[in-house]
């Protein structure tokens, strides 16, 4: 890339984590000549924007540089000629992930934002809206690169690269970043002495260790980490911390993803979660309030630095990865990352035009990832049952098709089939009618045929 007058426009740009984003860029400043950046966001989120925004313009004159940050509702204006676009939106903002949450678990099914029941709604709101831009960005800005951490990173990832037919998208999560920083601490090395290998998709890759000697540290590190006699520790703000069985993952001889809790203890998860719930303090409620106190912060005019709170919020690193990634695309840095990105071969147990989640350099032409092969039978199975449902779920979100949606919940090891799948669909199409006009055919049958679920649904988000 020549261009020595960068813009960057950020989708969803009065989220609680823009502040990490512009200290990212900061950091930078020395390897990308911003000129431009632009936040954009829509009229429900007006009033966050124009707090976070006005923050982002006090971080900028603090650091002495001549940046200019525009804040507007219109997406068009903020992609016009941009460079680099990055999306960062929650469609129907936090109380969308408190229904995705509440009425799982209202049955005690783990309603899980990512991976569950909540995970693939809110996949069916945010595909059709990156699609949109994708639309936009062929004509407005032809040639610029979409970092994608807008959840479910690997699936609003893979609707992009394969259905978007947008090739220069890469997908970030920062699970990894935190794998990462997890194993040089118990070894007591620097992270950039070690080398890591991650496959799988998002929020369930595996992962394995070595040292600059050559020497693998995989089996040690889940010794350190998971062994008898330690005390599990997470590095992830929004998971609880129940601990994994250390016999399966010597079995295994990978490190899992902190995500994997929900499958390999799911019965532990799902009594906790349950127990959540009926306190009021599912992790949506509590994000919510962390999110409040952010903003609080974020209005002092004398705040010109990203606050340590933010840390708290379970998404840390997001940002500085996505920063870094534009500067590694920007000057060929060849930054080994762990991205969303299509297969092309590098998991043979996947198909080969799907996205997985994998190690690799990121170069001027995008991610280079390293192969992987093939995974032991018992990650195998596991893993080919996701991606046939992540497959199935983008599907049915660009189709709003409900056989698919179905299906997709039948498939997904988090939800009972039969019965319990499709009354959990239904319940949550109502809840989500206004951001789902892909489904508005179904969700009219279901207003029309089964009011005592339009009844169910109304009476728990009162109690919400």
């Amino acid at each position: 890339m020549t261009r020595d007058a960068l813009k960057i426009a950020t989708i969803g740009g009065g989220s609680s984590y823009t502040p990490e984003l512009i200290e990212g860029y900061i950091k930078r400043k020395d390897e990308l000549p911003i000129k431009e950046i632009w936040l954009v966001d829509i009229e429900a989120g007006k009033e966050k924007l124009e707090i976070v925004g006005e923050m982002a313009k006090r971080m900028v004159k603090a650091a002495g540089l001549d940046w200019e940050v525009h804040l507007t509702l219109d997406r068009r204006e903020a992609l016009k000629d941009a460079d680099f676009v990055s999306t960062q939106f929650r469609v129907g903002l936090l109380d969308a992930r408190i229904k995705d949450e509440r009425i799982p678990l209202s049955h005690g099914v783990l309603g899980q934002e990512t991976n569950g029941a909540g995970g693939m709604f809110k996949a069916f709101r945010t595909i059709p809206i990156i699609l949109g831009i994708i639309e936009d960005m062929k004509e407005l800005c032809p040639n610029a690169w979409l970092v994608n951490f807008t959840n479910p990173a690997g699936m609003v990832t893979e609707a992009a690269i394969k259905h978007g037919g947008w090739k220069k998208t890469v997908g970030l999560c920062n699970v990894p970043i935190g794998h990462r920083k997890q194993a040089a601490e118990k070894l007591g090395v620097a992270e950039e002495d070690l080398f890591f290998k991650f496959a799988g998709i998002n929020h369930f890759h595996w992962h394995r260790v070595w040292d600059k000697e050559g020497n693998e540290r995989t089996q040690e590190l889940i010794d350190l980490i998971y062994g008898p006699q330690n005390e599990q520790e997470s590095h992830l703000k929004n998971i609880w911390d129940a601990p994994f069985h250390y016999e399966q993952l010597k079995d295994l001889g990978m490190l899992p993803c902190g995500y994997h809790r929900y499958y390999y203890i799911e019965d532990e998860m799902l009594k906790h979660s349950i127990e959540e719930f009926e306190k009021g303090e599912t992790r949506a409620q509590v994000v919510k309030e962390t999110e409040a106190r952010l903003f609080e912060l974020y209005k002092d005019p004398k705040l010109d630095y990203k606050p340590k709170e933010l840390e708290q919020r379970g998404g840390t690193h997001y940002s500085d990865a996505a920063c870094e990634m534009i500067a590694s695309i920007y000057n060929d840095k060849r930054t080994d990352m762990v991205v969303s990105t299509e297969n092309n071969g590098t998991i043979t147990d996947l198909p080969y035009d799907c996205v997985v989640e994998v190690s690799g350099p990121v170069t001027s032409h995008g991610h280079e990832p390293y192969n992987w092969g093939a995974f032991p039978p018992a990650a195998r199975g596991i893993i080919q049952n996701m991606k046939g449902m992540e497959e199935t779920v983008i599907r049915a979100a660009i189709d709003g098709d409900y056989g698919a949606a179905l299906h997709a919940f039948t498939v997904n090891p988090l939800v009972p089939g039969g019965t319990m799948a499709k009354t959990l669909l239904d319940e949550l199409l109502i809840a989500h009618k206004d951001h789902l006009p892909n489904f508005s055919e179904s969700i009219a049958k279901i207003e029309k045929e089964q009011p005592d679920t339009v009844a169910y649904v109304t009476e728990l988000m009162k109690s919400n």
